[in-house]
């Protein structure tokens, strides 16, 4: 629980507040950047909640938080719901897409993804444990099966799994972060999953990332850490600091998603991205130019 006598200095004066428990993971201002923003070493409330729209809206970012981190008045808390949980994304042919929140401080508050499809739901990486999250998700159909991008991001899978009798796909290269996974990734194959979903493994910032594809055409890609959106330079990122394996084989893994046609980025950690039709192989292709003109930076 946040703590009002660690409360950061830079939070807008006001009920709703950041202490110095954040780990900085961004799960906030992805939810809400409304009211929600990163300093470079922590998330800060910029702007106070105005009303009952914008004040549920800092609740669930309040929910959200991996460590606990955000603060609020005991009469907007004690009757706290979850129910925003999950919110809808966008909608595609092959299925709704949906952010499912409670981020889970094993993953470093990484973002989960659920796709609610025809074929069966989907997670991607999974939440913390969350009996009303589980809940809700039940009554969507349940879960048919996890992909779990990369180790870092496996959070609580077994209970997941568990509670939903549902099998788990991971990299055989990252297998040992879930052992008990049911099905693994060999090589560097795509593998197909149904008739809109594959998984196409980019080792590079750990040996067994892989990405996931919903689509054919206007595709959402769901890119664990491979890659991110950075809205103030309005460029896709790889990140040379954050790769734990071998940078030159991440960029190898980014050309292999040059011919894919992406209208959502929806990433593990940063933000995620809408890209018009013919704007990602663009931007992507930015990315790998900047890359191997300045590959010695840490970040591009």
């Amino acid at each position: 629980m946040a703590q009002t006598k660690d409360r950061l200095r830079n939070n807008s004066p006001g009920p709703f507040f950041v202490d110095s428990s954040c780990i900085h993971c961004g799960s906030c201002w992805q939810i809400d950047p409304e009211h929600f923003a990163p300093t470079g070493s922590r998330s800060y409330v910029h702007t106070q909640p105005n009303g009952q729209q914008e004040i549920e809206k800092a609740l669930l970012a309040l929910i959200d938080c991996p460590v606990a981190a955000i603060g609020a008045p005991k009469d907007l808390t004690e009757n706290l719901s979850a129910d925003g949980f999950p919110i809808l994304v966008t909608k595609h042919p092959a299925g709704d897409i949906y952010y499912c929140g409670w981020s889970s401080k094993h993953s470093f508050g990484a973002s989960s993804w659920l796709i609610h499809g025809a074929e069966g739901n989907v997670l991607i990486d999974t939440p913390r444990w969350n009996s009303p999250l589980a809940k809700r998700i039940k009554t969507m159909g349940g879960i048919n099966q996890i992909v779990l991008t990369h180790r870092d991001d496996v959070a609580d899978h077994a209970n997941w799994a568990k509670a939903f009798n549902c099998a788990r796909w991971i990299h055989q290269d990252d297998a040992d972060a879930a052992p008990e996974a049911e099905t693994q990734v060999r090589g560097l194959g795509v593998l197909t999953l149904g008739k809109s979903f594959k998984l196409i493994p980019t080792p590079g910032h750990t040996k067994g990332s892989m990405v996931a594809v919903l689509g054919d055409q206007q595709q959402i890609l769901f890119s664990g850490d491979h890659l991110w959106w950075n809205p103030e330079k309005s460029v896709i990122v790889a990140s040379k600091d954050y790769c734990w394996w071998d940078w030159t084989e991440q960029l190898k893994s980014v050309k292999r998603l040059l011919d894919l046609e992406v209208n959502w980025l929806l990433p593990g950690h940063g933000y995620a991205h809408q890209f018009m039709p013919g704007q990602w192989k663009e931007a992507l292709e930015k990315t790998l130019h900047h890359a191997a003109r300045a590959s010695s930076t840490g970040q591009i």
